[in-house]
């Protein structure tokens, strides 16, 4: 996550649907202060108290006697007013709707891809034969949502199988979308297994500059730590002085330890003292944060290798598990990240953020239909709840609108 990224909205407003950020704490420039950085909060922000208006005391000057006595005679005329005429009580404020569940956010963060496909299918099929004109056309609506050649043409086919030169429903093509997407996904949605025999189990988490990274760390270590699990994190990232003060607010939300430098620390140095650390107070899990980095920066690239060498140093095994944290809204870049950084690094499984209304959710397909990683997990925002694991079948009924 890079310094420049945008807030986000708090809890309140996510709740209440409103597009307005609420207001968090600015990072402070040093690298041994922990304030809370802008775009994440886990405590929900509390609604801003109601101050009544204060009127002023009039200063007109005092009335003549028959100024007074008018006004006595309309007092009291309003006074003897009928009851139809007096002002009605105010409405009772409205109750705040219940917090969506996982699926209705899941959903509406791929409304962004499910709507296009759905009213492109909707156009396609309506009052027509399904012919190789159609086909065509509907192969070119999933190419154009990122599901890739592969897919795209598994799709066509299963929709093509015994319904060649017949109309067809855009409900069913819907379900046989969902049924395809989700035959694609269901091979990789695995869980991140912690190995027990091993202290620590290392995981080093990689991705581009504002993919969230960081971000996923923190989530990261309150799941592990609500399982019990001793945890451990170590601030990788040492370019940049908010991502180390990020990583240590997580640290103490989560009541986790953070291992961390100045900026401009050797970032391999760390990672091997991390691991020592580790090894020697018995955690169950070290969390290693890196500096976000391009795909294409080869000086960024070999520093990360270098990384991966020092770590073995300590452990010849380390690491256990190499995360690449992708951004929703990148679309093809995404399987780029996966190729570069799954040769240069060993990538072993993916995480997916940013799924919030505008991500394009399906390269997430594409990816796996050619790759074949484990995605372990998908976030649709910024609470620390809302990291969650990775579901084929929500997914697949979230794309396809079902």
């Amino acid at each position: 996550m890079t310094g420049t990224e945008p807030k986000k909205k708090g809890f309140l407003s996510r709740w209440l649907g409103t597009s307005e950020p609420a207001p968090s704490e600015e990072p402070a420039s040093t690298a041994h202060t922990t304030p809370a950085p802008a775009s994440e909060e886990i405590a929900p922000a509390a609604p801003p108290e109601t101050v009544e208006p204060i009127q002023a005391e009039a200063t007109a000057s005092p009335a003549t006697p028959e100024e007074a006595a008018e006004l006595d005679a309309t007092a009291e005329s309003q006074s003897a007013a009928p009851d139809d005429l007096a002002p009605e009580p105010s409405a009772p404020a409205p109750t705040e709707p219940a917090r969506k569940g996982w699926f209705e956010r899941l959903k509406s963060g791929l409304s962004k891809t499910s709507t296009r496909l759905t009213e492109s299918i909707t156009g396609l099929v309506t009052k027509r034969k399904l012919d190789q004109d159609t086909l065509d056309e509907l192969e070119e609506v999933l190419l154009a949502a990122d599901l890739g050649i592969e897919t795209s043409e598994r799709i066509t086919a299963a929709i093509a199988k015994g319904r060649f030169e017949k109309t067809i429903a855009a409900n069913e093509v819907r379900e046989i979308l969902a049924e395809e997407v989700a035959r694609v996904l269901e091979p990789v949605a695995k869980p991140l297994v912690i190995d027990e025999t091993r202290k620590p189990h290392v995981v080093l988490v990689l991705g581009v500059n504002g993919s969230g990274k960081t971000t996923t760390i923190g989530k990261l270590s309150a799941k592990l730590s609500r399982e019990g699990r001793r945890v451990m994190l170590a601030a990788g990232d040492t370019f940049r002085a908010a991502a180390i003060d990020q990583l240590k607010v997580w640290g103490e939300r989560t009541g986790v330890p953070v291992l961390a430098r100045d900026v401009g620390s050797d970032a391999s140095g760390l990672a091997f003292d991390a691991i020592k650390q580790a090894q020697e107070g018995g955690y169950d899990v070290l969390l290693v944060d890196t500096a976000g980095r391009l795909q294409n920066k080869e000086g960024l690239m070999a520093e990360l290798e270098k990384v991966v060498r020092v770590m073995r140093k300590v452990d010849a095994t380390a690491p256990h598990d190499v995360l690449l944290v992708l951004d929703a809204t990148t679309g093809q870049n995404a399987m780029q990240q996966v190729e570069v950084f799954r040769e240069r690094a060993g990538v072993t499984g993916l995480v997916m953020t940013k799924l919030d209304g505008t991500a394009r959710g399906g390269i997430l397909v594409a990816i796996s239909a050619r790759h074949g990683l484990p995605v372990h997990a998908i976030g649709v925002g910024e609470g620390v709840d809302d990291l969650q694991s990775f579901s084929a079948k929500d997914y697949a009924r979230a794309i396809a609108e079902i």
